[in-house]
């Protein structure tokens, strides 16, 4: 068993979610080598303790384990391609919500390597990931979950699904489905409300205290819709990928997603309405409008 207290831990992708994740690493790992196309990224991270690697391939030559939280599935599938064309490090952990498909490439692609695995997607966003309380679903060789879950305990919660490839991102699939439906639906009653006149302020209280309490209501709409900030942190595009990819995969199974459908049209919109770096939570402004509200408004 490889003691990676120890060992050297390879990180790539150090943007809003993965320089939080990475730094918490920091202290529980012998040394901890990151990479990124960002320069600055790096220097931040090296600032804290961290090493600059220099590229994707010296993670592969250098490391006992690579982790991995980049944006896209193609960005992965570069990326790992690129860690094992440097080397064979024991384990290669993808943090990225990149799709069970990929997942089952992944492991087709480092198996016949002698390198473990393992899809490990994250939940809790940005604010998570600084405070190391991330879930963290997990699919990979059991024999080896050992090893990788102190580090995993690093940054979060982690919860082991099985040995399936893909099993930590179906997992994520389905709770980033349910974490969207909360914010269309908690617009759509907060419209109703304020159409009649209600305070939107004091909405969000009496939801909270009563059983339509969610995620949107407890913390995407103080943080983010009340003040008319729109900038929780999460972006719509990234957000209408991740449901691309549980459509795709749903029909794969044979199983209707018609609320997803319907998310993925409303993430359309607010893209098409509000550009491409327009966050996730501007779905509200969407569904306001369509009742007749500014969207604008302060």
């Amino acid at each position: 068993m490889t003691d990676f207290g120890s060992a050297t831990v390879g990180f790539l992708g150090l943007g809003r979610m993965g320089a939080p994740i990475a730094a918490n690493l920091l202290g529980h790992v012998g040394t901890l080598l990151v990479h990124d196309i960002s320069p600055a990224a790096v220097d931040a991270l090296v600032m804290k303790g961290a090493k600059a690697a220099g590229s994707a391939e010296a993670l592969g030559r250098q490391c006992d384990v690579v982790f991995m939280s980049l944006p896209t599935p193609a960005i992965v599938r570069a990326a790992a391609g690129e860690v094992i064309a440097g080397g064979s490090p024991r384990i290669v952990c993808d943090l990225s919500t990149s799709g069970p498909q990929l997942a089952q490439e992944l492991h087709a692609l480092l198996a016949p390597l002698g390198v473990a695995s393992f899809d490990a997607p994250v939940s809790g966003g940005i604010r998570g990931a600084e405070q190391g309380t991330l879930a963290i679903m997990v699919g990979g060789p059991q024999a080896l979950y050992p090893e990788l879950e102190p580090l995993l305990r690093a940054i979060g919660n982690p919860f082991f699904l099985g040995e399936t490839p893909g099993a930590g991102q179906v997992a994520k699939l389905a709770n980033n489905l349910l974490s969207l439906a909360a914010i269309a639906t908690t617009a759509e009653a907060m419209t109703l409300a304020i159409k009649a006149g209600l305070d939107p302020a004091r909405m969000i209280e009496v939801l909270n205290a009563g059983t339509g309490a969610n995620s949107a209501t407890r913390d995407k709409w103080p943080r983010a819709v009340l003040p008319r900030t729109f900038d929780f942190g999460f972006s719509a595009q990234l957000s209408l990928k991740d449901t691309r990819l549980a459509l795709a995969e749903a029909q794969a199974m044979g199983v209707p997603l018609p609320t997803g459908e319907r998310l993925a049209t409303l993430l359309d919109r607010v893209l098409a309405t509000y550009g491409d770096a327009a966050d996730f939570t501007a779905m509200a402004k969407v569904i306001e409008a369509d009742a007749g509200l500014d969207p604008e408004r302060t």
